[in-house]
């Protein structure tokens, strides 16, 4: 079955994907000031009809920009609604959750601490989180902070995020369940996209500040200095707040509200909600060398370390964009455009994407903050902003990734269809339902219990106690699984029966929350 990770890049990965979808275009040199004149009249000619153009197209209610270029605001605002059925609309206020853009604030954090001498990024996690350890003996003593920070552990993209986002676990808990990942490939060799890393590398700061907490040092260090005064450290009251965008998702179905997403316990990874009227703050800063208004708010060093190659991503040159590498620093992408050097995030919570890029040898930073989960135009929109400050010809980026991406919609559908086809013949299971029920566990996640109720079996997830996962007898040991919050998606769930004994279940989530499915052992009791 088709699935959709485009929740939490996509978390950085959306961008990495996405791009490899992308024609070439002629790759041309023009005068700064001559991009310059061709975005502007981009955005002045342009925008706002190729936004409500792909509004209607991908299903999304409500979207927020800014472009910042030659140190000015060319735009900053809102389109659509910030909730279906009402009116009042999105503007450059309006808050969104913006998810792994936190990476970098996180990232800046720690490298203006190291410019102040009170760490080195080189120096052994061990050092600041006491008992640290991954997976194996050797890389828990060669782990430093910098690979914290560098999605290069071994681990796989999302591995472990079925058990930690949205969940109850603690930020402790979840470090100290690092250990438990198994990776997949050598230490420091590959990619492989890691929240948890992020957070274990976050939680150096009270470490080496006297217990300041990382979201009180951010806000203190980079939110109050820019004036972003409208930008919160977490996701906690985010419902309450006024002029918000509601999160929405036609993943597995017709366009639906989702719960709000809770990932606090994943702070310096995932937890920032902003707009794009502050986030056009933070682009000035980038773009003026850790300057705002004039004023050094950070050495242009630290800024420097954040961009610098950590991780390679890519080492090829793309054969359908003007791109030959992709590196990761400390919470940023890196890659080539059309000649020159652009960095950025992307970001997913469960009904919202969003990204951040800024290309300081054009002095141009973008912002787009999206509420609907399953779209590519928050990136399509990114590309064609580029494109027209680059001077490159013009393609309709939103079409091209339309074209491609709706064959997945489709198959997406059909098999939610097919699913549903194996339900509606009513078979009748070979066990008794309440053979099925009990205590199950996994290594990561621990226990689930399974109950017997009616005609179907409930799931209830012990770190996820809001999260149900309904199971309608299909056919063999295979149940459909339906989670209450509709992010999680819609698949199989296959037992392990032995000698008339029910021994395990596995069950999955949507990609883009964990790639791998969970294997529950049933506890005897």
């Amino acid at each position: 079955m088709q699935r959709f990770p485009f929740r939490r890049l996509l978390r950085g990965l959306s961008a990495a994907a996405l791009t490899a979808l992308l024609p070439v275009a002629a790759l041309a040199h023009s005068s700064p000031t001559a991009t310059a004149a061709a975005g502007n009249q981009f955005v002045a000619d342009s925008l706002d009809q190729y936004v409500k153009r792909g509004l209607r197209l991908w299903q999304i209610p409500g979207l927020a920009v800014v472009v910042v270029k030659d140190g000015q605001v060319v735009v900053s605002k809102g389109y659509g609604v910030r909730a279906v059925g009402r009116p009042e609309p999105v503007d450059g206020n309006t808050l969104f959750m913006i998810a792994s853009n936190s990476k970098l604030f996180t990232g800046t954090a720690l490298a203006a601490l190291e410019q102040q001498g009170k760490l080195s990024l080189n120096d052994p996690a061990s050092k600041y989180l006491p008992g640290f350890q991954l997976y194996d003996p050797i890389s828990s003593q060669l782990v430093t902070v910098r690979d914290l920070l560098g999605h290069h552990l071994g681990t796989k993209t999302f591995q472990g995020d079925f058990a930690f986002w949205d969940s109850n676990f603690s930020r402790q808990e979840i470090i100290d369940h690092m250990r438990l990942l198994k990776p997949v490939t050598p230490f420091r060799q590959d990619y492989g996209y890691c929240n948890a890393g992020f957070l274990a590398a976050g939680q150096v700061i009270p470490a080496v500040t006297g217990g300041t907490s990382w979201e009180s040092y951010v806000e203190q260090t980079l939110l109050k200095p820019l004036g972003m005064s409208n930008t919160y450290m977490l996701t906690a009251g985010f419902g309450q707040r006024p002029n918000i965008a509601l999160p929405y998702s036609n993943a597995y179905g017709p366009l639906a509200v989702l719960p709000f997403d809770q990932v606090d316990n994943l702070g310096p990874a995932a937890s920032m909600v902003s707009c794009v009227n502050d986030l056009a703050k933070w682009l000035q800063f980038q773009l003026d060398n850790g300057k705002y208004q004039g004023k050094e708010v950070l050495p242009a060093a630290a800024l420097r370390r954040t961009r610098d190659a950590n991780t390679a991503v890519s080492a090829r040159k793309s054969p359908i964009l003007p791109e030959h590498f992709r590196t990761y620093g400390l919470g940023v992408f890196a890659a080539d455009y059309n000649g020159r050097q652009v960095f950025w995030h992307t970001g997913g919570a469960n009904g919202y994407v969003t990204n951040t890029c800024f290309v300081p040898e054009e002095n141009l930073g973008i912002a787009v903050l999206t509420n609907q989960d399953t779209q590519s135009f928050f990136e399509a929109l990114r590309y064609q902003l580029l494109d027209a400050y680059l001077d490159m010809p013009y393609l309709d980026r939103s079409r091209q990734l339309w074209q491609r991406s709706a064959p997945g919609y489709a198959e997406t559908k059909a098999d939610i269809e097919k699913l549903a086809a194996r339900v509606a013949k009513k078979g009748k299971p070979e066990l008794a339902l309440k053979a099925y029920a009990g205590q199950y566990t996994h290594p990561v996640y621990g226990p689930v219990t399974i109950e017997a109720k009616g005609k179907q079996l409930l799931v209830h997830f012990s770190h996820h106690p809001q999260l149900i996962g309904t199971l309608d007898y299909m056919d063999g040991q295979q149940f459909r699984t339906t989670y209450s919050n509709l992010a999680y998606g819609i698949y199989p769930a296959t037992f392990t029966v032995a000698e008339g004994q029910v021994k395990a279940v596995e069950l999955r989530v949507n990609d883009g929350i964990d790639q791998d499915p969970y294997v529950f052992s049933r506890v005897n009791s």
